[in-house]
C-alpha cells in the first residue's frame, strides 16, 4: 500500500493513503536511510510504501526516492541532522522584525540551506501592526535587500489580517514548509488560512522577548488548489549541516554571481588578492549582513561546530 506522510509524532507516524485512509504507522527499528545520518529517517511529506501485520499495526518498509528535503542539526546529537519535511515546492520562512527579533544570520542560514536544496524561498514578515517607525524602517530595508537578491517577500499581520490573502494565493497546488523561531506567529497564520486545522499557538515569553515552543512535532494540512501546508517546531539556529566549506558562497546567489570575477578560482573571499566579492561589499553592491553571514557559516564549518538547533 502507497501513502503520503502527513504527520510525524517521534515514534508514530500518520499516512494518508493513495485510497484517501488514515493510518497510523510504524518504522521498523533498522530502517536507516542511505548516505544520511538521520534522527527520522522518515519525515512529512515522504511517500512510502506500508504494510500491515497480523498484529494489526501497519509498518512503514520502503520511502520512493525524495525530490528534496530540508534539514537542520539535531537537536542532542551534533553529528546527526533532522529532516524538517521532504519533497518541497517551496518553503516560507516567517520572521518577525520583534517579539521576538529574527536575526539576518539566521534568515540568511535557512536562505542558503534551501538554496543547498534548491527550494524556493518566500520570506513572510509578520506582526507588521506591532512595530515602531524605527522598526517599519528596518523592516523595508530587509525587504529591499531580500527582495533585490530575488527572494520574494510578503508583508502581513497574523493579528489583522493584513497580507494573508497573497499567502493563501501562493499556497495552492503547491507543497510548502512554513518556517520560523517559535513566537513569529507561524500557527496563527495557519490558523487564518485553515481555521480547522488548529495549530496550537502560544504566548511570547516576555522575559527573553523569545518564542515558547508550541508545535513539537511536524504535520501537513491540506489546502485549497491540491496543496499543502506543513508546520514545524520552531527553530532557534540553523547549522550548517551537510555543506562543504567550498560550497557555502554558492548558495548565497549574490556573492555566487560575483565570484566568477575573482582572479583565483577558489577564492574564499576572506584575504585573497583580486577579490571581487570583497570589492562589491565595501562599494555596498553586496549587503555587509550578508558577508557577515557567510563568513560565519564558513568559521561553523572549518571549526566543525554547528548552532544550536531545537
Amino acid at each position: 500500500m502507497r501513502g503520503l506522510v502527513i504527520k510525524n509524532t517521534g515514534s508514530w507516524y500518520l499516512v494518508k493513503t493513495d485510497e484517501g485512509k488514515v493510518v497510523e504507522c510504524k518504522i521498523k527499528g533498522n530502517f536507516r536511510l542511505k548516505d544520511i545520518r538521520s534522527t527520522n529517517p522518515v519525515a512529512v511529506g515522504d511517500y512510502v510504501k506500508i504494510t500491515q501485520s497480523q498484529e494489526d499495526i501497519a509498518f512503514i518498509n520502503e520511502i520512493e526516492d525524495r525530490k528534496n528535503y530540508i534539514i537542520r542539526k539535531a537537536s542532542n546529537l551534533s553529528k546527526q541532522s533532522h529532516i524538517l519535511a521532504a519533497n518541497l515546492d517551496q518553503c516560507m520562512l516567517v520572521i518577525t522584525i520583534n517579539y521576538p527579533e529574527t536575526s539576518t544570520i539566521f534568515i540568511d542560514r535557512f536562505l542558503a540551506s534551501a538554496e543547498a536544496y534548491r527550494i524556493p524561498v518566500k520570506i513572510i514578515f509578520n506582526k507588521i501592526d506591532a512595530y515602531n517607525e524605527d522598526e517599519l524602517h528596518y523592516l523595508d530595508s530587509l525587504n529591499n535587500l531580500y527582495s533585490i537578491i530575488g527572494y520574494s517577500c510578503l508583508k502581513v499581520s497574523g493579528k489583522t489580517k493584513e497580507g494573508v490573502n497573497a499567502i493563501m494565493e501562493e499556497l495552492k497546488g503547491r507543497v510548502t514548509l512554513f518556517a520560523g523561531h517559535s513566537g513569529v506567529g507561524k500557527s496563527t497564520l495557519i490558523n487564518l488560512i485553515l481555521p480547522e486545522a488548529e495549530a496550537r499557538t502560544g504566548e511570547i515569553s516576555a522575559y527573553h522577548n523569545k518564542g515558547m515552543h508550541t508545535t513539537t512535532y511536524s504535520e501537513m494540512y491540506p489546502v485549497e488548489g491540491e496543496g499543502y501546508i506543513i508546520d514545524t517546531p520552531g527553530i532557534k539556529g540553523f547549522g550548517t549541516f551537510d555543506m562543504e566549506t567550498e560550497e557555502i558562497g554558492h548558495y548565497f546567489p549574490e556573492i555566487f554571481k560575483t565570484s566568477s570575477s575573482c582572479r583565483y578560482g577558489n577564492c574564499t573571499h576572506r584575504n585573497e588578492p583580486g577579490c571581487a566579492v570583497r570589492k562589491a561589499v565595501e562599494e555596498h553592491f553586496i549587503s555587509e549582513s550578508r558577508y557577515t553571514s557567510y563568513l560565519n557559516m564558513l568559521e561553523d564549518k572549518e571549526e566543525g561546530k554547528y548552532r544550536a538547533a531545537y
